[in-house]
């Protein structure tokens, strides 16, 4: 069938606007990020709460603050591209007002963050400012990087700050964000800031020295995990249920979900100590390789930690003395392009399109990368208009085999939902309810109008990695 205008001008836009987005260069080997410039590494330093402020008098800790700043300087220095994410302003705030606790009414938090944020800056400014050093602010929300023109602005202003010389500092707009404030998506800003710039390194710096087996204040018997691999093993093994501090809105399992994004983005991600931020430098300069790495192979969860003899014997003795604790998760081998990682990660979605049989076969097939067409959906949840992010779901019990009676005859003990990915929609949620399951020559009888042969394009659909039923 013969593109419709709408959809040529579609696929002309998409183009212009991939010029901005660029696939990682592989290094060639696993662990080993190397910058794009070849002439330093970009790295992203997420600064949390504990870090920032004490947790019972909110004093800020100049002691650790002074650390930073002066690891900044020396990266820098070395000819390193660094970016700063912090938290804090809600703590900084409280002590401000001198209030004892953090309130919990939301309108309360808010005006407290916003007091805050001021004084952060101010505080980062003086101690940048002892050796001439200019910062810029960045306040973001989800919905400034939601469309793609603003998006793209964004990138474009944190890589004109770097060249420029000036150390960017990120925080989410915490008067006006609620998400951030309810559940910690600091952690995850980092992610998607060390994305958006194409990151080599993303530092989520915190109050313990790495991630371990369970809570090292409350089992002595804890493990350290240094590397790795595969971190939907590791979510299977390892206990993180334990929630950031009584400042913070963190807590390892954030951690870990921003470790997941950045590494989707091809950026190897570090869990490490906050009050020794010097540590980046060996951490940086002295790779491991699938040491200690959480498999999916492996059984018991003493497998996936680091112990002494196993990086004794990779790495040697000379090595493991001057080796920090650290936890590294590995970059993806194929990380996503710019674009189709914004439309995963960096959108909120919409509504959701469940598909049949015949279209997850056709969308999971990764030689055929097929578009998603009319003829394969049996429904949709959600309102929503063209060009919006909705989820793309198969119900595999929907499509069992049964008797002549109806009654299922196959057993299945799987998700009663598998979520293949996210994409732009061509047609808004009333207007698929009327085209679902037709052939695309009948859309325009249907509607009185054809504005695209297909209901998301195959270069605006996003797939994850998914379990065959």
């Amino acid at each position: 069938m013969t593109s419709t205008p709408k959809q040529l001008q579609q696929d002309q836009t998409m183009a212009k606007q991939d010029k901005h987005s660029h696939p990682r260069v592989a290094s060639g080997r696993r662990g080993l990020p190397k910058s794009s410039s070849g002439t330093g590494l970009t790295i992203v330093i997420k600064l949390g709460t504990s870090s920032i402020c004490d947790e019972i008098t909110h004093f800020p800790l100049l002691s650790t603050l002074s650390l930073i700043v002066e690891t900044i300087l020396k990266l820098k220095a070395q000819g390193h591209r660094v970016v700063l994410v912090t938290s804090g302003a809600i703590g900084v705030g409280l002590r401000r007002l001198n209030l004892a606790s953090k309130p919990k009414d939301l309108a309360q938090v808010q005006a407290i963050a916003a007091v805050g944020q001021g004084r952060l800056m101010s505080l980062y400014d003086d101690l940048f400012s002892q050796f001439n050093q200019p910062i810029a602010q960045i306040l973001l929300t989800k919905n400034d990087l939601a469309d793609r023109t603003q998006y793209l602005n964004a990138c474009n202003t944190i890589d004109a700050l770097l060249e420029m010389g000036v150390v960017p500092i990120v925080n989410e707009n915490d008067t006006i964000s609620v998400s951030e404030i309810r559940f910690g998506d600091n952690d995850t800003l980092s992610a998607i800031t060390a994305g958006m710039i194409h990151a080599d390194y993303l530092f989520l710096m915190t109050d313990v020295d790495c991630l371990y087996t369970d809570n090292p204040r409350t089992n002595p018997d804890a493990k350290p995990v240094m590397t790795v691999d595969d971190i939907a093993a590791l979510k299977e093994k390892v206990s993180v249920a334990s929630s950031g501090s009584l400042l913070g809105t963190g807590g390892m399992v954030t951690k870990l979900i921003a470790a997941e994004l950045a590494t989707a983005a091809g950026v190897t991600t570090v869990i490490a100590r906050g009050s020794t931020p010097q540590n980046i430098f060996q951490i940086i300069s002295q790779p491991i390789q699938h040491i200690g790495s959480a498999s999916p192979k492996q059984d018991s969860t003493a497998t996936m930690t680091t112990t002494a003899t196993a990086v004794t014997n990779a790495l040697g003795a000379a090595t493991i003395a001057s080796l920090p604790l650290h936890t590294r998760f590995l970059a993806k081998d194929n990380p996503m392009v710019d674009r189709k990682w914004w439309i995963l990660h960096g959108l909120h979605a919409a509504g959701t399109i469940y598909i049949d049989q015949g279209a997850y076969k056709a969308i999971t097939n990764a030689s055929q990368k097929s578009s998603l067409f009319a003829a394969g959906i049996v429904d949709c949840k959600g309102t929503f208009v063209a060009q919006q992010s909705v989820r793309v779901v198969y119900r595999p019990q929907d499509y069992l085999k049964k008797d002549e009676q109806g009654q299922v005859v196959e057993e299945y003990d799987g998700p009663e939902e598998i979520e293949l990915g996210k994409g732009l929609v061509n047609y808004a949620s009333h207007e698929i309810l009327r085209i679902k399951g037709c052939h695309s020559r009948q859309i325009i009888d249907r509607l009185g109008y054809a504005d695209a042969e297909c209901v998301i394009h195959r270069e605006n659909l996003t797939r994850t990695k998914v379990t065959q039923p």
